[in-house]
């Protein structure tokens, strides 16, 4: 990775491997696909994963009361299935996915959200660590189960009412990760039914924009120069948004990554803004 390890944003491979055997250092492969992926996470993560690392089910642990997917669950319910995965808040998390760097960025958010600080992605995620030569386990770790405390941080979440007050008043700085043929309304959205395009005052920034081919988060220097072309002033709050809130993760953490904490993502993205009557679409 370029730049210094950051325990709270990005870490590398060679850090992870040097704390591998820590008894406060618990790693987590919070790998998620779009259903058009036929990829079976759970299956891939059986059969091949980091040494100790438990699954991460972002479909699981989240508001499995709301018809939208994976929101954000309640504190006492991410507490509940974080302290199931034998993490504590004394631990240190690091997140990983099978891509490199794509849902891992979601769970990182989470726990983020959650008050728990002290959590990273490991750059380039598991395809970085087999390039390296990382040890890979099979099978389900076998975790004891831990006390976790957690506490929502409501400013890191954005809502529909909110979502739409800062749309139509153009109060926010609203990035949009999605694909640009998505954001400007020329290709479909893959969930059935959704027309695309975008929300009034949202900016275009798909999450490939922040991420190397190789599934790295980009230099530090490049993501300073990116962010500062879309003119994001120290006063604007900032929203990230995407399709289900799983890629508007990736631009948060770009921007921690940065120093930039003035953040907060809309958890129900295009899914469900685009998903009802009251919310205007805009094309091209």
């Amino acid at each position: 990775m370029s730049g210094q390890d950051d325990p709270q944003t990005l870490v590398s491979v060679d850090w992870v491997r040097a704390r591998l055997n820590d008894t406060d250092v618990k790693v987590l492969d919070a790998s998620w696909h779009m259903p058009a992926a036929n990829r079976d996470a759970v299956a891939e993560h059986a059969a091949g994963h980091i040494p100790g690392a438990g699954f991460f089910n972002i479909d699981v642990v989240s508001d499995t009361t709301s018809p939208l997917p994976h929101m954000l669950p309640t504190a006492d319910a991410f507490a509940a299935a974080v302290g199931a995965l034998g993490i504590s808040n004394a631990d240190h998390v690091v997140i990983y996915d099978t891509v490199g760097l794509f849902s891992a960025a979601r769970a990182w958010w989470m726990f983020r959200t959650m008050g728990h600080q002290n959590v990273a992605v490991l750059d380039g995620g598991l395809p970085a660590w087999k390039a390296a030569g990382g040890d890979i386990d099979q099978g389900i770790s076998s975790v004891k189960k831990a006390a976790f405390d957690a506490q929502l941080a409501a400013t890191a979440v954005t809502g529909l009412d909110d979502m739409k007050a800062a749309s139509s008043e153009g109060s926010h700085v609203i990035l949009d990760a999605r694909p640009t043929g998505r954001f400007d309304g020329s290709q479909p959205e893959p969930r059935p039914g959704l027309p695309s395009g975008h929300m009034p005052n949202a900016t275009s920034l798909p999450f490939s924009s922040v991420v190397t081919p190789q599934g790295t988060l980009k230099p530090i220097e490049d993501l300073k120069a990116l962010f500062s072309d879309l003119v994001v002033e120290d006063s604007q709050k900032v929203i990230t948004t995407c399709g289900s809130g799983v890629t508007a993760a990736i631009l948060t953490l770009a921007l921690a990554r940065i120093g930039w904490g003035n953040t907060s993502l809309y958890d129900g993205s295009w899914t469900e803004w685009a998903s009802r009557d009251d919310c205007p679409i805009e094309t091209g």
